[in-house]
C-alpha cells in the first residue's frame, strides 16, 4: 500500500558548554515513504554516523508492516554554525606548531585556511552525540503516521473492491437461469431431430420413445452444462472476500488466495459454457476479478 510520512525533531541546546555539547546541535528527520509491492521490501538511507540505528529500525518496520517497497530516508542537519565560537588562542597556537612542523618535512604543504581552522578547531576534542534513542523515537512517530494513511487507503480499496463483489453476484445472478433454459431448448431440438431421423428413414417409432431418447439426450447434456455448483463456490468465495473486509486486519494473503479460486471457477463456467450469453458473462467477470488481483496486491 502506498503512503508517506515524516517526522523531525531538534536536539538543539540552549547554551553548550563545551565543544562535545556542540555535536548535540542537531536537526533530525526521518521520512518514510511506501509503495505497492506483493512482498515487503526495506531499503534505508543512513548517514554514515547513524547506520548502527539500522537493525533496530528494521526489527520497528517488520513488526508492524508486511506488505510495500518502504524506503526509510534519515538526515541529519548540524546547527553548529548557528552557535559558532571563535577558537581559543591555545587552539589556535596549536594549530599553528603543527602546521610549522608539518611545513618542515613538507614545505610544499598548502597553508591552512581560515574554514580549515574553523573546521579543525570545531572538531577538536568533540566526541559523537548518539542520535539512535531519538531516532528510534521519530521512527515511531512516522511510523504511525504512515499506518495512518496506509488504513486510509485501505478503507478506500474496501469500498471498490465490495462494489466488484456485488458486480460479481449480479453476473452470477444472471447466469444461474440460464442453464435450466438452455436444457429445455437442446431438448427440444432433440427431439425435433428425432422425429425428423425418424421420417427420413420411414420409421414407425412410437413418439412415447422419440420423447424417452430427447429426454435422456438433454439429461447428458444437462451434466455437462451445468455451472450450479461452480456458482454456488463462486458465491460462497465472494462472501468470505466481504466477510475479510468487513473484520479487517493482516487480510493481503488470504483475499490473494480467494482471488485464485474465483479464477478458477470462471474459467470453468467458461468451459462449460453453451451459448454466447455464459461465455460474455464468463468473460465480465474476469475481468472484474483482475480488477480485484490488481488492488488485492496494494492490501496488507
Amino acid at each position: 500500500m502506498t503512503g508517506y510520512a515524516t517526522a523531525q525533531s531538534s536536539t538543539a541546546q540552549s547554551a553548550p558548554e563545551t565543544e562535545a555539547r556542540q555535536d548535540a546541535n542537531s536537526r533530525l528527520g526521518v521520512e518514510i515513504r511506501s509503495v505497492n509491492s506483493r512482498f515487503l521490501d526495506l531499503s534505508f538511507r543512513l548517514p554514515d554516523e547513524l547506520r548502527q540505528a539500522e537493525p533496530a529500525l528494521r526489527e520497528l518496520l517488520t513488526g508492524k508492516l508486511k506488505r510495500g517497497k518502504v524506503e526509510v530516508r534519515v538526515s541529519l542537519e548540524s546547527l553548529s554554525a548557528s552557535s559558532l565560537r571563535a577558537p581559543s588562542p591555545a587552539t589556535l597556537q596549536r594549530l599553528g606548531s603543527l602546521e610549522d612542523s608539518i611545513k618542515s618535512w613538507l614545505p610544499q604543504a598548502a597553508a591552512l585556511s581560515v574554514a580549515d581552522i574553523l573546521r579543525l578547531a570545531t572538531n577538536e576534542d568533540k566526541k559523537p552525540h548518539d542520535h539512535s534513542e531519538e531516532l528510534v523515537k521519530l521512527a515511531k512517530m512516522a511510523l504511525k503516521e504512515l499506518m495512518s494513511a496506509r488504513a486510509r487507503e485501505g478503507a478506500r480499496l474496501a469500498t471498490m473492491l465490495l462494489d466488484r463483489t456485488t458486480q460479481l453476484r449480479a453476473l452470477a445472478a444472471l447466469a444461474v437461469p440460464m442453464v435450466p433454459k438452455l436444457v429445455e431448448l437442446q431438448k427440444t431440438r432433440f427431439l425435433e431431430r428425432w422425429k425428423d431421423a425418424m421420417a427420413l428413414g420411414g420409421g414407425t417409432s412410437l413418439p412415447e420413445m422419440a420423447q424417452d431418447r430427447a429426454l435422456t439426450e438433454a439429461t447428458a447434456f444437462a451434466i455437462r452444462i451445468d455451472v450450479a455448483e461452480e456458482i454456488t463456490r463462486l458465491s460462497s468465495h465472494l462472501d468470505e472476500i466481504d466477510r475479510l473486509l468487513a473484520s479487517g486486519g493482516e487480510l493481503g494473503k488470504r483475499l490473494d488466495f480467494l482471488i485464485q479460486e474465483l479464477h478458477r471457477e470462471a474459467n470453468t463456467l467458461g468451459s462449460k459454457s453453451a451459448s454466447l450469453e455464459l461465455t460474455h458473462i464468463s468473460v465480465d467477470m474476469k475481468v472484474l476479478i483482475e480488477q480485484i488481483r490488481e488492488q488485492v496486491q496494494n492490501i496488507e
